[in-house]
């Protein structure tokens, strides 16, 4: 097993955003994640895939 899970923390920080900011999108579903036991978690393949969608649109605007 390859796949790599983040925490929010470690998310919040590779985006360079607040950890309150980070929770935030996640938990409307902007960001894709996962809650285990109450604590939200990251596969890293999804947020690089989210990213590249996020430079995507912003490049057909």
């Amino acid at each position: 097993m390859t796949d790599q899970i983040l925490t929010l923390k470690e998310v919040a920080a590779y985006l360079k955003l607040a950890e309150k900011t980070a929770y935030k999108l996640a938990a409307e579903g902007k960001l894709p994640g996962f809650k285990v036991g109450g604590s939200w978690r990251f596969k890293a393949e999804d947020i690089e895939r989210w990213i590249e969608e996020k430079k995507s649109k912003g490049a057909n605007r």
